[in-house]
């Protein structure tokens, strides 16, 4: 971590990060996203990465969305919330949406999180076009994810480069060891990256996809072509293209464009990955299948047609080891909790770090969805009541406490570091409704 001093430890383990990137073409969302982010699959990813492009963006919509949360982020935290996960963090640029989640349990050990936009529609006036990123440090390793929507049509190739080249170039962090988007141990670029297949006539692009002999197009993949000559693309790898060009589709359907346009089918929508040189954090893409566990997925998901493109996933294997185990605060109900007594918490600081007057410790319901989810907060400082070299305990009023009671935990909020550096275990607030047990009086 850049501003945590972090004791390193010999634990490697394997995280699993599922990436989808959409061009929603400014469609509400779809009655449910099970399918595109593989609920039913038996292993659960550690981390979802959300990247959306045209998410509807008029004017007024989009200051209502800046108050209260889009649909778009509502469905996924309303879908992956009762599984264990919580949205970490978000940016949102006019059309372009990205999303981070986490499972509870490495809440704690995501730290230094900040957010970003580069505008490159209408000469950087409009954000249409461009990118946003959220970067952070998991477990000790920094991270950086990067939605892009770069411009559209088949003869500007090069200035899509140019616009990346841009984004990569402007955005910039307020750290020492990775101000800059390249600075990060594994960068996952995707989006809307607007590339296209070149040269072959529309016959020739059907038939291969219809005879699924996709590596036929590879070749005259513009990004493929670009990568050749582009030195800064050179550095970012991309799985097979194994899967249908997920543009240009007819609502409603799998039939590739047969307006009167007739646009040519392309790889307009991409996940691309850079491990940076010498990292002590390994990405392993193991493609021919042998083994299940490095295997890194990627395909399109055919069965989404609110849009008229498909969506594309990417699920990764982090092979990391960790920089530290322990979080940074131990923090726990004490006693009792029903809505008639004012309750206690006590935590301790299990590492030094930049505490501050600001932080404060929030009362959850289990299953909540964000970090702004929380039924009630106290702040560390000002309801603070007792205090030794090691403990602390502040207090909760009795009125903050829900009367219905429930599954809850404790979150301590660190805000100089923009996060959650401690989660209670779940405890039971009691509900002052229920009637004593009479039998139990004899």
């Amino acid at each position: 971590s850049d501003s945590v001093a972090s004791t390193s430890t010999e634990s490697t383990s394997s995280r699993l990060l599922y990436v989808v990137t959409w061009n929603v073409a400014t469609a509400e969302p779809p009655d449910d996203v099970n399918s595109l982010l593989q609920l039913s699959s038996p292993k659960k990813p550690d981390l979802f990465v959300i990247g959306l492009q045209e998410v509807k963006a008029a004017p007024l919509k989009f200051v209502t969305d800046l108050a209260f949360e889009d649909t778009w982020s509502h469905l996924f935290m309303n879908t992956l919330a009762p599984l264990g996960y919580i949205k970490v963090s978000s940016i949102r640029m006019q059309g372009l949406l990205l999303l981070f989640f986490s499972k509870l349990e490495h809440v704690p050990f995501i730290r230094d999180i900040q957010v970003t936009y580069t505008r490159t529609g209408l000469y950087g006036y409009w954000g249409n076009k461009g990118g946003v990123s959220i970067r952070l440090s998991f477990y000790g390793h920094m991270l950086c994810f990067l939605n892009c929507h770069l411009t559209a049509h088949m003869n500007y190739a090069s200035q899509r480069v140019d616009e990346f080249e841009y984004i990569l170039d402007a955005q910039t962090f307020d750290t020492k060891n990775t101000p800059r988007i390249l600075d990060h141990e594994v960068v996952l670029w995707f989006g809307d990256l607007n590339f296209r297949i070149e040269d072959h006539g529309m016959l020739f692009v059907r038939n291969c996809i219809t005879s699924q002999r996709f590596n036929l197009l590879w070749p005259k993949d513009q990004l493929t072509m670009m990568k050749q000559k582009e030195a800064t693309l050179q550095k970012f790898e991309e799985g097979p293209l194994d899967f249908q060009p997920s543009y240009k589709f007819d609502l409603h359907s799998d039939n590739y464009d047969t307006s009167g346009k007739k646009r040519k089918p392309a790889w307009c929508d991409r996940i691309l990955w850079r491990v940076k040189p010498k990292s002590s954090l390994t990405e392993e893409a193991n493609e021919d299948g042998h083994n299940e566990e490095d295997q890194v997925d990627y395909t399109s998901k055919m069965e989404y047609s609110i849009s008229d493109h498909k969506p594309v996933i990417g699920i990764f294997h982090l092979e990391m080891q960790k920089m530290y185990e322990t979080p940074l605060v131990q923090v726990s109900a004490e006693g009792e909790w029903r809505a008639d007594f004012d309750a206690l918490i006590t935590y301790s600081l299990l590492q030094s770090f930049p505490s501050s007057a600001w932080d404060w410790i929030g009362l959850y319901k289990v299953g909540f969805k964000s970090v702004s989810d929380y039924i009630t907060y106290t702040w560390v400082k000002d309801d603070q009541v007792s205090f030794s070299d090691e403990l602390f305990q502040v207090y909760v009023n009795k009125d903050e406490i829900p009367v219905l009671g429930g599954e809850c935990v404790l979150c301590y909020y660190s805000s100089s570091l923009q996060c959650i550096v401690g989660i209670s275990q779940p405890f039971k607030c009691l509900n002052i409704f229920v009637k004593p047990n009479m039998s139990s009086f004899g």
